[in-house]
């Protein structure tokens, strides 16, 4: 079973209202404006899934500061799932400031969410190294057993839309500020995982889960080669797309190149075991 677990999926009403939106959310401007950006309404996911072999996919809208954009895009996952709740789980997005943060992630874990995310530091304007900042938030997923799924980069190499400046610094803060969190980072927690192999920080990050999200944009087949000396952290390494920027055919590329011989050997664990373990670990 292949699971994905990193997927946005778009409204059509916000896809035809982006530039007005764009407006006043300028992350967001700055990602569907890049020449990498693509659409993808629900009807364009189960297409991707059936083509691909991608039996089930958790699903989000886009991270905005407005409150009311939020509640769209989740409304609008949370139906998906209802119409396919076997290939479908949602996943909800929120403004982590917002004084009604806590009223639309019981109403949307009520109706079956299964975590929050993707939620972006920078675009969002909220560090996640500062306590004061994250713990109503930490602790309103921890009521409701939910995971958190969060936007985080790499600090050297290239720029690119959307990139922002929380790494591994912030987010290992994150961690040892709320290790009753279940928390994936997305894009590797921007290298966070590396650090797993001092004792310490191994220590500080039990709680914490990596996504592979646009690994082919960023990494060679020696990330992988590299990860299978680490077996703790392959243990709780996710596939996740970043659909509808990219596409299972490409990781699975990625893999071969890593391991030509014994790719078999790793696949089940990344593509889909993993994933239900932590769903498993949450009861959801």
């Amino acid at each position: 079973m292949i699971i994905d677990t990193h997927v946005h999926v778009y409204p059509p009403e916000v896809e035809r209202s982006w530039q007005k939106i764009a407006e006043k959310e300028p992350y967001f401007a700055s990602l569907v404006q890049s020449r990498v950006h693509r659409w993808g309404t629900l009807e364009i996911l189960l297409e991707a899934m059936e083509e691909d072999g991608v039996d089930q996919s958790w699903i989000c809208g886009f991270g905005f500061t407005d409150m009311g954009l939020c509640r769209e895009v989740n409304d609008y996952v949370l139906e998906a799932s209802k119409r396919y709740p076997e290939k479908i789980l949602p996943m909800i997005v929120v403004p982590p400031l917002h004084p009604e943060t806590e009223e639309e992630i019981s109403r949307c874990a009520a109706k079956g969410a299964i975590g929050v995310g993707e939620l972006f530091p920078g675009g969002q304007r909220w560090d996640i190294d500062d306590l004061r900042q994250t713990w109503r938030l930490a602790g309103i997923c921890h009521e409701a057993s939910l995971f958190l799924l969060i936007h985080t980069a790499e600090p050297v190499g290239h720029d690119y839309p959307g990139k922002g400046a929380t790494g591994p610094r912030e987010a290992a803060s994150f961690c040892v500020h709320h290790p009753e969190v279940s928390v994936i980072f997305a894009h590797w927690g921007g290298g966070l995982w590396l650090y797993e192999a001092m004792p310490e920080m191994r220590c500080y990050l039990q709680n914490a889960w990596y996504d592979m999200a646009a690994s082919p944009f960023l990494y060679g087949k020696e990330m992988f080669r590299a990860l299978s000396g680490m077996p703790l952290v392959m243990q709780r390494t996710l596939y996740g797309s970043d659909f509808p920027l990219l596409r299972l055919p490409r990781y699975r590329s990625l893999l071969e190149e890593a391991f030509p011989e014994n790719v078999g050997s790793f696949g089940p664990e990344l593509f889909g075991e993993n994933a239900r373990i932590l769903r498993a670990k949450l009861g959801k």
